[in-house]
Order: C-alpha cells, then structure tokens, then sequence
C-alpha cells in the first residue's frame, strides 16, 4: 500500500515551548487516518505544520513521496492537499455558491464546465447545498457551515482532505451526517487524515489512529486495536 504522506520526527517549538517533538506517522494511500488525543496534545499543530501554516523545527514531511515541508500553503493545495479548518472559516457575507466558487480558485475561469463538474459533485454530496446556494452562509446554521467548508475543500478535488475537529460546535444530528458524509468521500477516493475530539465518532470511522499525549504520539494502530485499548481512556482523562 503507497503512502500519500509521511511524516518522520516531527517537532514544532511556540517560542521556548514544544508543542510537538519526535513525532512520525503516515497515511497510507485510501484510509482514514485518526489523530486523537487530550486538548493541547499537539495534533492540531501537526496539522497545521503539514499545511505549512506555521514553520518546523526539526522534521520531514513528503507528500506523494516527495519533500513538502518548504512548500507554500497555496502550492500544496494545487498538488492536491486541502484542509478543513477548525471553525470552519467560511466567508459569512458571501452566498453558498461564491464559497464553493473560492474554493475552486486556482481553476482557470474559462474552464467553467470543469467547475460546474465540481460544483454538481458537491451538491450531490450535501444536497441542502443546492437548496441554500443563493443564501448567505453567515445565516446558514452550524452544521450547514461544516458541510459547507467541507464542500468548497472538495472543489479542488484534493487528493488528501485533512479535517481539524469538524464536529465542534455541532449538534448530535449533524456529527452523524458529517462523518457519514466523510465515509462516502473516502470511499470515492480521497484518502482522509482528521484531528477530531470526539474519540468514538473518529474510530468508528477511521482505519487506523494515532493518540496524541503531551506533544507526542503515546499510542497508535488499527481502529480495532485503539478501540480496545484501555490505555487510551487514561489518557484523556489525565490517569
């Protein structure tokens, strides 16, 4: 099985502090890949550090097979690497539609079958999309929004998704409509890396996981293995 990414001792200092040290782990090529942990554990720095939205000290990050670590966040997600941020980040004074259309921003403007393609694959995907695609997303509620950045990540067709807690904030109805809508998109071929608090929704649907702990990663394996696992409930809870 190819690995779409590797990550080999990964270590992100805040100023004098270590956020992340020592950290490896890797997505292979079709999974859904979990990163789960306590507040503060460091996965949402890896995910960031992936993205190149914060500088590294130590570390290498191939994706593909090959070195991203000095790559701009604009050019990863032209090779096909797009990320969902935690709050989601849509423009609220913009209608549903122009935020998908932002997502498609490095499509060439006259390739307008290829976004109208893009924008029928999302609409199929989050059918309350097309309903709601002359409203501005700012009125849209929680879960709509998620669905929403989920969608305009989609238009770029990525090759990877990475996905920080895309249940925050969201009502029980809509984490289950989400992470559904999640297992649908890998199982059309995009390979999934998530940050996620919500430890049962992600290993329901992961392949594999990896729990983070003090900026370190203290357990990983197959979902079946993880959800067994005792240690992981210590973990969380400080034990």
């Amino acid at each position: 099985m190819n690995k779409i990414l590797e990550i080999a001792n990964l270590s992100v200092n805040y100023g004098t502090v270590r956020a992340l040290g020592n950290a490896s782990f890797y997505v292979n090529e079709g999974e859904i890949v979990a990163m789960i942990g306590p507040n503060g554990a460091g996965k949402s720095t890896a995910l960031k550090a992936i993205c190149g939205l914060i500088p590294i000290n130590l570390g290498e990050i191939k994706y593909q097979g090959k070195p991203i670590k000095a790559m701009t966040p604009d050019r990863l997600v032209k090779k096909g690497l797009s990320l969902v941020p935690e709050g989601r980040h849509i423009f609220p004074t913009m209608t549903v539609l122009e935020n998908l259309e932002m997502g498609a921003y490095t499509i060439p403007h006259k390739e307008k079958l290829l976004i109208r393609e893009r924008l029928d694959n999302v609409f199929q995907l989050f059918p309350i999309l097309r309903e709601r695609k002359s409203q501005k997303a700012g009125t849209l509620s929680t879960g709509e929004q998620q669905m929403l950045a989920i969608g305009r990540a989609l238009m770029l067709k990525p090759s990877l998704l990475l996905l920080d807690e895309p249940s925050s904030g969201l009502s029980p109805n809509y984490i289950e409509i989400v992470f559904e809508k999640l297992k649908q998109i890998n199982k059309a071929g995009t390979s999934i890396l998530l940050v996620e608090q919500n430890v049962s929704k992600a290993l329901e649907i992961c392949h594999r996981g990896y729990v983070f702990d003090i900026g370190t990663i203290a357990l990983d394996g197959s979902r079946e293995s993880l959800i067994k696992d005792e240690r992981i409930r210590k973990i969380l809870v400080g034990g």
